[in-house]
């Protein structure tokens, strides 16, 4: 990548050496297969709701309380908690050195690429601090954390303005998503000569639907913050599982809720894929 083309400076090359270490990639793999461990407790809880056979409505923590109350739950969450650590890593190598698009020069989406992959390390490192207070016994997160951070924010000097903005953002990321679930564009990421023609297939559908299912969530949860800035209030804030239940509520609830819950079950089979097949380093 050319300096003159990015505002983004060289990395030095230990971080590239260590970037690149063997198991960078080993974390990665088992980042992306815990990663749809969660996803597929949420969905599973979530189609269990709306077809009336138990479950509940719950986040990406309350799938991590699920897990802790299974039998050898504690361990189980041990290696979950392993794994969203890897992924953590593997998002800051991303953040760092955008591995996977270094020969892109586009610098918009270098940079906005970028600080998705720090985004989304820093919320998997909450997510992973939070497995690790369960192992100890002291209880996950208390009440909704996305009403907690929106009324952080409210109470900052144009904090209104900076939560509404967040909430536009996060319905474009839900966009972002369905169109690439629509392009299907990430099939690109795979090693796909070493999958067979089924495994192609099912890799395409499962990421197109499971991204599209993440895509509704994401509009549903931006449209909410949205609500929170108009009304300047941060009880109006919604997380994954206020989305969720809010889809519930609409006419033919429980099919819409039962189709993106089903969506979200893709999308873990989709990183177990990932887990497999993704090409990750340079």
């Amino acid at each position: 990548m050319s300096q003159h083309n990015s505002p983004i400076p060289d990395v030095p090359q230990p971080v590239r050496r260590a970037a690149a270490h063997p198991w960078v990639e080993k974390l990665a793999r088992f980042g992306y297969a815990a990663k749809g461990v969660v996803y597929f407790v949420v969905g599973l809880l979530a189609a269990q709701a709306a077809f009336g056979v138990g479950g509940q409505i719950t986040d990406t923590e309350g799938a991590l309380q699920t897990i802790v109350t299974q039998p050898f739950g504690k361990f189980l969450l041990a290696l979950v908690t392993v794994g969203l650590v890897g992924y953590v890593v593997w998002r800051m190598v991303q953040t760092v050195l955008d591995p996977e698009h270094s020969d892109e020069q586009t610098n918009a989406k270098q940079v906005a690429r970028r600080i998705g992959s720090a985004l989304s390390g820093f919320a998997y490192a909450g997510l992973a601090i939070t497995a690790v207070k369960l192992i100890l016994g002291n209880g996950g997160g208390n009440g909704d954390a996305t009403q907690d951070w929106t009324a952080r924010f409210m109470a900052q000097p144009f904090g209104q303005w900076l939560v509404g903005l967040g909430g536009i953002a996060t319905i474009a990321v839900g966009l972002a998503y369905l169109y690439q679930a629509y392009k299907a564009k990430f099939q690109k990421h795979f090693k796909l000569s070493e999958m067979s023609q089924r495994e192609r297939t099912w890799a395409k559908r499962m990421g197109q639907f499971g991204i599209a299912a993440r895509g509704v969530v994401f509009a549903v949860i931006g449209f909410f913050l949205v609500q929170a800035a108009l009304q300047s209030n941060a009880s109006e804030a919604r997380g994954l599982s206020g989305a969720l239940a809010s889809l519930s509520r609409q006419p033919f609830g429980s099919w819409i809720l039962g189709l993106v819950a089903l969506g979200l079950i893709a999308y873990s089979i989709y990183s177990l894929i990932e887990a497999r097949y993704r090409k990750i380093g340079h």
